[in-house]
């Protein structure tokens, strides 16, 4: 650090800092000159010596260009001697030509005896090249000794050529037709090469690595000619060059250049092009076993690092150039694999082996650099998203093609349905469907992604709800055909209804079990999703079984409308509810045959609730009726009822169901003045229905329009008085449709 300035100021302030330092002036004063003096000494000593060093140097520095200009003459001289030895040397011309001469019948009779020796040293090369070449795998024991003859053959064919290049056509025909042995063991010599280059691996494995390092070896001395020949040929463009170098540049006039270092790049990268077209080949019918197999990448690489990579120069950087082409031809391979459009359990498949591929990768400590681009371009999720649309465009094929032959069966009804081992109607429709569903969700299984096995599950339900809307559409179109053109449509629609329905029932049970299946093996986030999917499909299921027995049940109705028509009718009183159970007992005979007990009972609770609700709606709407006539024929046929469904249910079960028709004939039978306890009993359990209760009323033969009157004021004040309203669940009588009197007068004409 620089000391810091003082003022003259402040020097002198350091000396006057009191009142009695004003007589001291002086002898400060004679310090201060003393001080000046002896410094102005020292500056011009200094100045002095600066001044005689830079004279000293100038006075060099112009010796010194004095004697760089003269050594330039001199060597200007000795270039201009030497360039044109005739100023010199009166004989210079004489003596260059008989140079001239001596050299080229030096040249010549080389020429000569390489010409007559060759034929025997080529039958020697071509023997022990045989040797070599008959084990690719090595040792090669001649291999160096082959090049270097070969070599040396080799530069005395190219300057032989090139020399005869200005000789008569005959002349380099027949030095041609001279080196035309050498030219096929040069060639059956670059392709051992090449063949050595393709098998460093197999070599390596051999226990042969001694061949490797001698072939690398030959790539080195080749590669370095190369250079030189093709650096004297810049040379020589660019600029003239003496005599000196004429005869190195017509060497590299003659050189074919062999660029072995690359050659053997290239070769290396065949060789691992063809390992994976063999492994594909083997394996074109098996793309799952293609891709199981291709651990023998990471023996390859493993034995590559340990034999092969030693064995190379540092500037090869064969490590790096190994990894990348495999890498590089592995994923080619893998494109190539994808856009033969494989199955589906493919994509999963190869999904799983990438990510455990870059596990791999990332053990055998490969720097990610040389894994770039990724495989498949980083987006192997994709495969998810391709193994989804190949799911939905597969399902939706199989399930086309399956409906479409189920429906056309349904539809033309032209063989009965199978009966299955336990007797029962059926079809082999669900089980087929189920068979792809549980092949494709296994396949997903295996993927142990819990979003890749909800997507499929997702996509089954959209497949089941599909399967279900179709038959869905199908009965009602059947049964409206039934109904509205029976002599056109073929028979057997309770047949087919019947084993559709078992086949739903049977759907839903493989759709539990494939639920319970499933479930455990996902977390809760996909748990969840996969049980609303597959209870949404079971109900789906539930729902189709529960149309087909509808149908079934309006099937028997519809043959019962002449009969159901005439209930609370003249013909009634003589008695027609026999009739309507004998035809119920007819199709309930065969329903319960061959429809599942299951479905049977639902059918039976779903009849009854039918049965009722056609019988009360009928009453409802009746004419007068005769009274107490009708009373006792409504006893009569419940009793029958009684009779018919009791042989399907028991009795303790029917008797909360039919407690509807007691209620209803207790406001038939009481009296005026007690209806409103007989209602009473009746609004508590199904709510107020004033329109039915007047309806019922006003049918009763036995009150006149008055009574009736009296009979509903005392009903509504009931209702009012107790505040009776609907019950919290609906009952039957939600199901009654109460006519008006123009529909009545309709009904009757």
């Amino acid at each position: 650090m620089s000391a810091p300035t003082i003022s003259a100021a402040q020097a002198v302030g350091e000396y006057l800092q009191h009142p009695d330092d004003l007589a001291k002036v002086a002898a400060f004063r004679k310090k201060l000159e003393k001080e000046k003096a002896s410094i102005d000494a020292r500056l011009k000593s200094g100045v002095k010596e600066q001044l005689d060093a830079t004279r000293d140097g100038l006075r060099k520095l112009f010796s010194t260009r004095n004697n760089v200009q003269t050594i330039k003459d001199e060597m200007e001289t000795v270039d201009r001697l030497c360039s044109d030895p005739q100023n010199a040397v009166a004989t210079s011309d004489q003596i260059s030509r008989v140079s001239i001469v001596h050299r080229n019948f030096e040249r010549t009779e080389e020429m000569v005896n390489n010409l007559v020796e060759m034929n025997s040293r080529l039958d020697v090369l071509e023997d022990m090249l045989a040797s070599d070449s008959s084990d690719i795998l090595g040792p090669a024991p001649n291999l160096l000794r082959i090049h270097y003859q070969i070599n040396r053959l080799e530069a005395f064919r190219n300057q032989t050529m090139h020399q005869a290049k200005k000789s008569s056509i005959e002349t380099r025909s027949t030095l041609a037709r001279w080196f035309e042995r050498l030219n096929r063991l040069i060639e059956v010599f670059d392709e051992y090469i090449l063949d050595l280059a393709r098998n460093i691996l197999a070599i390596a494995r051999a226990g042969n690595q001694g061949v490797i390092v001698k072939l690398l070896k030959i790539a080195e001395v080749e590669g370095s000619e190369d250079q030189k020949a093709i650096a004297i040929r810049l040379v020589k463009k660019a600029a003239k060059i003496d005599a000196a170098s004429k005869f190195r540049s017509m060497q590299a006039n003659a050189r074919i250049i062999k660029y072995y270092p690359s050659k053997i790049r290239k070769c290396i990268s065949e060789s691992i092009q063809a390992s994976f077209d063999q492994a594909y080949t083997h394996f074109e019918n098996n793309p799952n076993g293609f891709i199981d197999d291709l651990g023998w990448i990471y023996q390859d690489l493993i034995r590559i690092e340990s034999d092969v990579v030693p064995g190379f120069p540092p500037s090869y950087e064969i490590w790096s150039f190994y990894v990348r082409e495999y890498h590089k031809t592995l994923n080619a391979t893998l494109v190539k694999l994808l856009n033969a459009e494989p199955e589906a359990s493919v994509l999963l498949t190869l999904h799983a082996w990438i990510k455990e591929y870059k596990k791999s990768m990332k053990e055998l400590e490969i720097a990610p650099e040389l894994l770039e681009p990724p495989l498949l371009d980083g987006k192997e999720q994709g495969l998810i998203d391709d193994y989804l649309k190949l799911i939905i465009r597969k399902l939706d094929e199989w399930t086309a093609n399956l409906m479409k032959t189920e429906l056309e069966a349904f539809t033309t009804r032209e063989e009965p349905p199978e009966v299955d081992s336990d007797g029962l109607y059926g079809t082999q429709g669900a089980v087929i469907l189920f068979q792809m569903v549980n092949q494709q969700v296994d396949l997903a299984m295996e993927s142990g992604q819990g979003m890749i096995l909800a997507r499929v599950i997702e996509e089954v339900n959209r497949v089941m709800r599909g399967v279900q809307d179709q038959w869905t559409k199908l009965v009602d179109v059947e049964y409206k055909k039934h109904v509205e053109k029976p002599e056109e449509v073929a028979g057997g629609l309770v047949e087919y209804c019947i084993a559709l329905a078992n086949d739903q029932l049977k759907s839903a049970d493989f759709a539990e079990t494939l639920s319970g299946r499933v479930e455990p093996l996902v977390s809760e986030k996909y748990r969840v999703g996969i049980h609303d999917k597959l209870n949404d499909a079971i109900d789906g299921y539930l729902d189709v079984a529960k149309k087909c027995t509808q149908t079934l049940i309006d099937i028997i109705f519809n043959d019962l409308k002449p009969a159901t028509k005439g209930l609370f009718q003249p013909p009634w009183y003589d008695g027609i509810t026999a009739q309507i159970m004998e035809t119920m007992r007819d199709y309930m005979s065969d329903y319960q045959t061959y429809l599942n007990q299951s479905l049977f009972e639902l059918l039976v609770e779903d009849l009854l609730d039918s049965y009722l609700v056609t019988y009360i709606t009928a009453l409802a709407n009746a004419p007068k009726l005769k009274m107490p006539a009708a009373t006792n024929r409504i006893r009569d046929d419940i009793t029958d009822a009684y009779r018919f469904f009791g042989t399907y249910k028991k009795t303790k079960e029917l008797e909360p169901q039919f407690e509807i028709l007691e209620m209803v004939l207790s406001l038939l039978e009481a009296s005026p003045s007690l209806v409103f306890l007989s209602y009473w009993s009746f609004a508590k359990e199904h709510g107020p229905n004033i329109a039915f209760v007047e309806s019922l009323m006003k049918a009763r033969g036995d009150l006149d329009r008055s009574a009736v009157s009296e009979v509903m004021d005392s009903v509504k004040r009931k209702v009012k008085e107790e505040g009776i309203t609907d019950p919290p669940e609906p009952t039957i009588m939600k199901k009654i449709t109460i006519q008006g009197v123009f529909s009545k007068f309709l009904t009757r004409s």
